[in-house]
């Protein structure tokens, strides 16, 4: 007989009073700049990684995560785990990246995609979309916020 076992998704929030000394995401470049601190900078001409950055309504950082690693050409990518954690943060706002390793800026069809799809169930939870990047390894990267793509 098999015993009743359930996956727990186990957290830790941040007291509110440490709220006021996380940092903030005013911009495209302020997010770029966060991620570019937490992202191996080794593999980003390697394989393709997926991050996101959770965020109060005043846009300070509550947590990052990333979400997944795949091959040299994409990966596979989850909406169920972004918004898992978004939950689990409490955020209200989000902000999606990740990498090209052939260093091209330019969004695919697959970026454009999973953006609308991860938009559409933040929207049913109550939660922005704010932005996302693609980033390379030039120091450069591609907003969909700045490019109106949001």
């Amino acid at each position: 007989m098999v015993a009743n076992l359930v996956s727990e998704v186990k957290t830790s929030l941040v007291k509110i009073s440490y709220l006021k000394d996380l940092p903030s995401v005013r911009t495209s470049s302020d997010a770029w700049e966060f991620l570019m601190q937490k992202w191996d900078n080794s593999t980003l001409e390697v394989f393709e990684s997926f991050y996101c950055i959770y965020l109060n309504r005043s846009n300070k950082i509550l947590g990052y995560a990333e979400i997944a690693k795949g091959g040299i050409a994409a990966c596979v990518v989850d909406v169920r785990l972004i918004m898992v954690k978004a939950l689990q943060c409490l955020a209200s706002g989000i902000i999606i990246a990740h990498n090209h390793p052939s260093q091209s800026l330019k969004p695919s069809s697959a970026d454009i995609q999973i953006t609308k799809k991860i938009k559409e169930a933040a929207q049913l939870l109550d939660i922005s979309l704010l932005d996302h990047l693609i980033i390379t390894t030039e120091n450069r990267y591609f907003s969909f916020a700045d490019e109106c793509m949001m």
